[in-house]
């Protein structure tokens, strides 16, 4: 490779019709031939100090540190797309959880609401009895006082009337019957 670029400097470089007529072309007085044992001499030096091979170094060199670059690109893509894959799934765990989470307080509202209207079921059916309880209370006791009015009534008639008809004998004896009656109902 390092010949045949040598060679094709050389031929890039040979003055074709350059130099003036009549001048030999291996004359120092030809500026041509001059510019050619310099082109010659600077490639020898390129040569001797190996700057070719240094070049072809520092390009290696170079080369390694981009193909070194791009495998860490590579590198940190692929990490970056298992962080990313993670990051979603994690999101997807909690969209899931959270999903459930609303499932879970809706179906606690359903079943609080559902135990609401029971026992609100409940408190108006016991509303209801005691309601209920009063009227029959309140009945009783509207019967009851009927009939001690009607007792009472009754009574003043009775006694109206057998005041009326009894004498004191009478009476006497009937107060006598009542009080043996009620000392054999105490004993």
């Amino acid at each position: 490779m390092r010949i045949l670029a040598i060679l094709f400097a050389l031929t890039a470089a040979s003055p074709v019709l350059a130099a003036p007529e009549g001048t030999p072309f291996f004359s120092l007085k030809n500026t041509d031939f001059i510019v050619l044992i310099a082109f010659i001499l600077f490639i020898g030096v390129l040569v001797y100090f190996r700057v070719p091979s240094l070049i072809g170094g520092m390009l290696d060199k170079r080369a390694d540190d981009i193909k070194a670059e791009l495998d860490e690109a590579r590198a940190l893509r692929e990490e970056a797309q298992i962080v990313l894959a993670s990051y979603e799934r994690k999101q997807k765990e909690v969209q899931e959880q959270a999903d459930r989470i609303v499932e879970a307080a809706k179906e606690e509202a359903h079943l609080a609401a559902e135990a609401a209207k029971e026992d609100l079921k409940a408190s108006i059916a016991r509303r209801l009895a005691a309601a209920e309880d009063q009227i029959a209370s309140a009945e009783d006791s509207a019967v009851k006082e009927v009939r001690d009015q009607a007792v009472d009534v009754a009574i003043k008639a009775a006694r109206d009337i057998v005041a009326g008809q009894m004498t004191a004998a009478q009476g006497n004896a009937l107060i006598d019957a009542a009080i043996k009656d009620v000392q054999e109902k105490m004993h």
